[in-house]
């Protein structure tokens, strides 16, 4: 008769499954905090047309906002920039904020204006698009509400010769 030899299985030690049940947790976590973006109380534009006619009638000036769905950077930066108490009490007192989906056909033109290849940038404009400040990838919050803040100080070219 064969008889299966149950003493030889070797059992796992406890640690490994400690080890691999915490490597499962941390790395949902991880995925879970990749994608997470709480919501915000910035008064986001829904297109172009519209923010250029607010920003033209409240005399402020655009904060343009290139993001994919698929953009881990982006969704960090709406996590810890937007999502901030500071920064959204500077966003909807200075700028008129435009979340820019480059993956949404209707953006071509836009993108294509300002020349976006890559995800995440940030632009600030004057009503009229000539660009006064730029970032290029994931900033942090100090970076960005210092170039909020210095929107005051820089003007167009357009406004230097008059």
């Amino acid at each position: 008769m064969n008889k299966i030899d149950n003493s030889s299985k070797i059992k796992s030690h406890p640690f490994w499954r400690w080890f691999w049940l915490t490597f499962l947790v941390l790395s949902l976590l991880y995925a879970w905090y990749s994608f997470y973006v709480p919501s915000n109380d910035i008064v986001w534009a829904d297109d172009m047309v519209s923010a250029r006619k607010i920003a033209n009638d409240s005399d402020k000036n655009i904060l343009l906002f290139f993001t994919g769905d698929w953009c881990v950077p982006c969704r960090i930066m709406k996590r810890e920039i937007f999502a901030d108490k500071k920064v959204m009490k500077a966003v909807n007192a200075q700028v008129v904020p435009v979340i820019i989906n480059v993956d949404d056909p209707n953006t071509k033109e836009i993108i294509k204006r300002y020349n976006i290849d890559v995800t995440p940038i940030t632009i600030f404009t004057d009503p009229q698009g000539v660009v006064l400040d730029y970032a290029v990838g994931k900033i942090g919050k100090l970076e960005f509400l210092e170039m909020i803040t210095n929107l005051d100080i820089k003007t167009p070219e357009v406004n230097l010769k008059q």
